[in-house]
C-alpha cells in the first residue's frame, strides 16, 4: 500500500512509500528512508501524528494515510511581549 511520510520543518519533506499491509507508523518512517535525509530527527523525543492527529509508534497505517513527524514547538518572546499585564 501506499503512504506518505513528511517531516514537519521550514520547508517541509515529503516522502511517498509502499509498504506491507499492517504497517506501523515507525516502520513507515524506516521504510521511508526520511532518518537518511533527516539525521536530527528523533523518534524518542519528537511527536508524530497521521493527518494532523498524535498517534505513536506502533499504530497501524490504512492506504493513503500521511504520516507526520512534527518539530517542538517553541515560542520566541519579543522585546514588548512580556509576562506582565501592566
Amino acid at each position: 500500500m501506499k503512504v506518505s511520510v513528511v517531516y514537519a520543518m521550514e520547508s517541509p519533506i515529503l516522502l511517498n512509500c509502499k509498504v506491507d499491509e499492517g504497517c506501523t507508523v515507525e516502520e513507515a518512517i524506516g521504510r521511508s528512508g526520511i532518518l537518511r535525509c533527516c539525521p536530527e530527527i528523533d523518534l524518542k523525543k519528537q511527536k508524530v501524528g497521521v493527518f494532523g492527529k498524535f498517534v505513536k509508534l506502533d499504530s497501524p497505517l490504512k492506504e493513503g494515510d500521511r504520516v507526520e513527524i512534527y518539530q517542538k514547538i517553541t515560542r520566541v518572546l519579543d522585546d514588548d511581549d512580556d509576562d506582565d499585564d501592566d
